[in-house]
């Protein structure tokens, strides 16, 4: 599960290297494309992040993004705040490995012309939950507190 907070970067801790599935190259020609659904309106957002592969797990950093987000430099808009669920697909190169519109592979049923320095979605290595919650003095609903009364009950409006 990632937690996360809206109109911020997200950090995510996943393990990816558990579930490889192309061991015949090395991970500096590993990429992860990761697929966000909304559970309220069914909304897809896709992201390449800044990723670490570390032996037991990776690291990937996405950047928050209001408008003109691109998939390729790890930027994301995510919202509405609430439950999201992600997918995290491998994708491999041989070659020269370029995250943009030519060499990487957009969705995960996007195949592009076979060459080397095409990236190839190998598959779902990892899925789960993003619990997205509202940054602070953001939400939809906001409350007003008022101090309890030591008599008759009052309603406030307002």
């Amino acid at each position: 599960m990632i937690q996360a907070t809206t109109e911020t970067n997200i950090i995510a801790y996943l393990s990816t290297e558990d579930n490889r599935i192309n061991n015949s190259v090395t991970s500096a020609k590993i990429r992860h494309l990761v697929k966000f659904i909304n559970d309220m309106d069914g909304s897809i957002s896709y992201s390449y992040p800044a990723e670490d592969i570390h032996e037991r797990f990776t690291d990937m950093r996405f950047n928050y993004e209001a408008v003109d987000t691109d998939l390729f430099s790890g930027e994301v808009y995510l919202l509405p705040s609430g439950s999201w669920k992600y997918e995290v697909y491998e994708v491999s190169w041989i070659g020269t490995v370029s995250i943009n519109v030519e060499n990487a592979p957009s969705t995960e049923v996007d195949v592009l012309p076979v060459n080397d320095n095409n990236g190839v979605v190998q598959g779902i290595v990892t899925k789960g939950i993003l619990n997205l919650t509202d940054l602070a003095g953001t939400a939809q609903v906001q409350y007003n507190e008022h101090e309890v009364t030591e008599g008759t009950n009052y309603i406030y409006q307002g």
